[in-house]
């Protein structure tokens, strides 16, 4: 954790150095946001169910397990779905960009190569959301469009805002770079519901005079897969008995909540190495002996990962109230 971040969680005096940056941010973003409103700058959508799933601060909050369950929650209704990314980390160049089976995640981004894994959709990275959504509906004739982040980018008009949030909430409060928001806490009043991927009882979550619907989001993980040879699979619980000791080793928003992930669930790692999100891993970063990581940290090194490294793949599970919201708001709509 960078000394910036760690001043937004923990409540630095010198953060308020930032303080002249964080009203320039304010002032930019505002006039950004009024000028979509007012119709200065252009939005539009496809004609499309279009469902933003994104966060109010930096850093990456459990985003991406939402996308693929959302994903499969309509899929299992036969209901035309794809997912649209702005394929961050990613080094594409030309745009709409399906993503493929011989699609490296240097190319495409470790969170659509990932979500284009499980799911099996049509899943388009395109920095201009609006190109990319039109691309969806009509290459692919998508009815539900699912926006892995976003909720900042105004071209793209949306039907459903879900943010994810993790128990680091909303930090210090502030804007960037004095804290971790990109939009004021108020922005929470106005989307349509929020996930927290933590106990609703953490101290950084929103507080209960939030208006927007709130729902927690449990991570289930039950079995590893070998990274060089997925049919090789062991049960979490054996894990450790299998192989002793193993070095955990993660590149995501909060390296921390995989660690504590596996030792609430009986595994103490021997070592545990963190990187940034998103990291882009050389093969130097691997240490030898047995390595357990994570699913996205996995899609980034399928190539050159030795024969010893796992990856946990994990599941979103949301309560039935959630897929009510969901269920309503589309039947409402003239997409279904």
């Amino acid at each position: 954790m960078s000394k910036l971040t760690q001043a937004w969680y923990e409540g630095a005096w010198w953060s308020w150095i930032l303080f002249p940056f964080a009203v320039i941010f304010w002032l930019l973003s505002s006039l950004r946001r009024k000028c979509y409103q007012i119709g200065i700058l252009p939005s539009s959508k496809p004609d499309a169910f279009i469902i933003v799933v994104g966060n109010i601060s930096v850093g990456g909050n459990g985003k991406t397990p939402v996308v693929v369950e959302l994903t499969k929650w309509f899929q299992q209704r036969q209901i035309e779905v794809g997912v649209l990314s702005r394929g961050y980390g990613g080094s594409a160049s030309s745009f709409p960009h399906k993503v493929s089976n011989n699609d490296s995640a240097m190319l495409v981004g470790d969170e659509p190569k990932l979500i284009a894994n499980r799911t099996g959709v049509p899943v388009i990275i395109d920095p201009k959301r609006t190109r990319g959504a039109a691309y969806l509906r009509e290459t692919y004739n998508c009815k539900v469009i699912i926006c892995d982040d976003g909720l900042q980018h105004y071209a793209l008009k949306r039907d459903m805002e879900l943010v994810v949030m993790d128990n680091r909430g909303v930090g210090n409060g502030k804007l960037l770079p004095m804290g971790p928001l990109r939009e004021g806490a108020w922005r929470l009043n106005t989307v349509d519901a929020i996930i927290h991927n933590s106990q609703l009882e953490d101290k950084n979550t929103p507080p209960a005079s939030v208006s927007a619907p709130q729902y927690r989001m449990h991570l289930q993980g039950d079995n590893c897969i070998n990274v060089s040879d997925p049919d090789k699979v062991i049960n979490l619980k054996n894990f450790r008995q299998q192989f002793g000791a193993f070095t955990a080793m993660a590149g995501i928003g909060s390296p921390k909540r995989f660690f504590n992930y596996l030792i609430q669930h009986g595994l103490s790692p021997q070592k545990t190495l963190s990187f940034s999100d998103h990291h882009q891993f050389q093969k130097a970063d691997i240490p030898p002996g047995v390595v357990l990581m994570t699913e996205k940290d996995a899609v980034k090194i399928e190539t050159f990962g030795h024969e010893q490294c796992w990856y946990l793949p994990i599941e979103a599970q949301l309560p039935d109230a959630f897929y009510r919201l969901i269920e309503k708001t589309f039947s409402q709509s003239h997409y279904k």
